[in-house]
């Protein structure tokens, strides 16, 4: 057997993977394991989930893959210091000694890092888009398809096309830096007030709140789009070349005065800003898709990178894009790379051997259900070791309950089986509530997740009734494209458009309109962010969707992350069990165990800000 593990660490989202013999056997943030999000550090508990998983040791291994190639990153690093001196000096000054003491001598602090392993298991690397796309096309269920990677920057790269297939796959052509839609898209996010690389999905979420009233200042000021779906940035309005911000003086002037503080209260201007790069990088978007069409012929696409997060763009891919299908790897962004380089390595040694890579054309994301799972006796440990009050039940009887609870609006936090790999929770690390109750976005907004009350929430729907409730053909099963509500279930205002869609200034207000039958999951534009649940997938949460639907005549519950704002979905029992103490989450389920929020002892309450990411 062979055994790779990949790792993305030192930017964002640090992770790690075990790929043995082409088939993936773990793979986990190690945010997760830190309760730090977005943890940036070394991997080092994913490393050690992955090879506890695998039951392995670091002697097994044969590679180490890390997903970026240090030297030419620092090439482009130093190169736009250099071209922008004097202006570039400052920065360059800033980040050289963490790059000069680490990341050039990545291979060094790898084996520094992985103590005890051995000097003949090679540590290599992989271009950073490479790993992307690795990770788009090789887990896919298509045995061909063409390949659309688009994120911040790599080393050079910002978008690249390619196309996989049974020999491999091949990168076709590629967008360089400083042209990135990434990065037009995180200046927007920053000039909101939101954090760059975790608040992306947030102006995404305020954008169908706006109007696209800059949208004409950003086509004609920032952005040249080209016939061939191809596009540059006039760096004249932008600072992350030069300085530590996003954006400068001139982007100020031309939407209208400075950034926002992320304490100040989000006016309908910054909805408008929203909502106007979002069209924009939507449109892009299916600019590139379809250049990846014209240049590769395909009738299938897979996508991977940080921008293959936006759902909102997807959704327009799969409906407007030349293509018949469209798959996306669950963990798209950086965590998603170091999955990419360890299959992208494994396959090329394949081809090297055999000829050809080994490979069914399959879903082989398993769900993206990589990370850990815990015994019930681990739970029980945990549970007592709190002085938790519960009940242990069978599947039959927990699941009534379930339904009953939240049939009465309340909400259960719901911790089964293998945790989720990405940013998505899929069933296994969920909170749960009714799609019914018009009440419900902005009581688990504000008393359970203690965050933005605009922020939608995700529909979990039985596959097989997806279509009798959103406008979708085919699947969605990682929660990555969105969808309208199917015209029958929604409710109109007097003009004719959704309730709230138009108006004043004040969000909540505006939120808190009922526009459909399922009002819970139904953003203002009559949208949904779409998780369609299979028991190819996810077959647990299948069967408490399936007991729902059979009690209420609905086939679909909100599902939305574990976790309160601030902090990573939650990974072990203990993580949940703080979780539910400090949230108002009414009712536990971890495994077959069942907690009532009021038979708990009492504990101090944690305070969560609005203020803060």
């Amino acid at each position: 057997m062979r055994h790779l593990l990949g790792i993305s660490a030192h930017y964002h989202d640090s992770a790690a993977a075990l790929v043995r013999d082409g088939v993936i056997v773990a793979a986990a943030q190690e945010e997760r394991f830190t309760r730090r999000k977005n943890d940036d550090a070394f991997p080092v508990r994913a490393v050690e989930y992955c090879l506890r998983e695998g039951g392995i040791g670091l002697g097994q291994l044969d590679g180490v893959v890390f997903y970026d190639k240090p030297i030419p990153k620092f090439a482009r690093f130093l190169e736009t210091a250099l071209t922008l001196a004097p202006a570039g000096v400052g920065t360059f000054l800033r980040f050289a000694p963490s790059w000069l003491a680490e990341k050039l001598n990545l291979r060094g602090l790898i084996r520094e890092e992985l103590k005890g392993l051995p000097e003949s298991v090679p540590v290599l690397f992989t271009e950073h888009h490479q790993a992307h796309a690795a990770s788009a096309f090789y887990p896919s269920p298509f045995a061909s398809a063409a390949v659309l990677t688009v994120d911040g920057v790599g080393e050079y790269a910002t978008t690249t096309i390619g196309r996989g297939d049974g020999h491999g796959l091949e990168m076709i052509e590629e967008l360089r830096f400083p042209h990135s839609l990434g990065l037009l898209y995180s200046a927007f996010t920053a000039y909101c007030g939101f954090r760059v690389n975790s608040g992306e999905y947030k102006l995404m979420g305020l954008a169908p709140y706006g109007e696209p009233v800059f949208e004409r200042q950003i086509r004609e000021h920032l952005i040249d789009r080209r016939a061939d779906g191809s596009f540059r940035l006039n760096l004249d309005y932008f600072d992350f070349l030069r300085g530590f911000q996003m954006t400068n003086a001139r982007f100020h002037g031309l939407f209208g005065g400075p950034p926002r503080k992320p304490e100040d209260r989000l006016e309908r201007r910054h909805a408008d800003l929203a909502r106007s790069v979002q069209g924009v990088a939507e449109d892009v978007m299916l600019g590139l898709a379809r250049r990846a069409h014209e240049r590769t012929g395909e009738t299938r696409l897979c996508l991977a990178g940080g921008v293959a997060l936006n759902c909102v763009a997807n959704g327009r891919i799969l409906r407007e894009g030349p293509f018949r299908e469209i798959w996306i790897q669950p963990a798209a962004g950086d965590a998603g790379g170091a999955l990419g380089a360890a299959l992208a390595v494994w396959h090329a040694g394949e081809a090297k051997r055999s000829g050809a890579p080994a490979r069914v054309a399959r879903d082989s994301m398993q769900g993206a259900l990589l990370g850990p799972a815990f015994t019930e006796a681990e739970v029980e440990a945990v549970l007592r070791s709190h002085g938790a009050v519960f009940e242990r039940l069978d599947d039959e009887e927990l699941d009534r309950r379930v339904v009953g609870w939240l049939a009465q609006e309340q909400v259960v936090g719901w911790f089964q089986g293998r945790m989720e790999f990405g940013p998505r929770s899929l069933g296994s690390r969920s909170i749960l509530g009714d799609p019914r109750s018009a009440r419900m976005q902005s009581q688990m907004n504000l008393r359970v997740k203690f965050r933005e009350s605009f922020r939608p929430f995700a529909p979990a729907v039985l596959r097989e009734h997806a279509s009798e409730c959103f406008e979708i053909e085919g699947e969605s099963p990682y929660m990555l494209v969105v969808a309208p509500v199917k015209g029958t279930l929604r409710r109109t205002g007097a003009d004719g458009t959704a309730p709230g869609s138009s108006g004043g200034e004040d969000l909540v207000e505006r939120v808190n309109q009922v526009r459909s039958t399922l009002p819970a999951v139904t953003h203002v534009d009559w949208s949904a962010r779409i998780q369609t649940v299979s028991t190819e997938h996810h077959p647990r949460f299948h069967q408490l969707l399936r007991r729902w639907h059979a009690e209420t005549g609905c086939p679909v519950l909100v599902n939305t992350s574990f976790n309160v704002r601030g902090e990573p979905i939650v990974c072990s029992p203990d993580d949940a069990y703080r979780c539910f103490m400090n949230s108002a989450i009414d009712h536990l389920v971890i495994g077959n165990h069942v907690l009532d929020r009021e038979q708990q002892p009492a504990r101090p309450a944690q305070s969560f800000e609005l203020g803060r990411d």
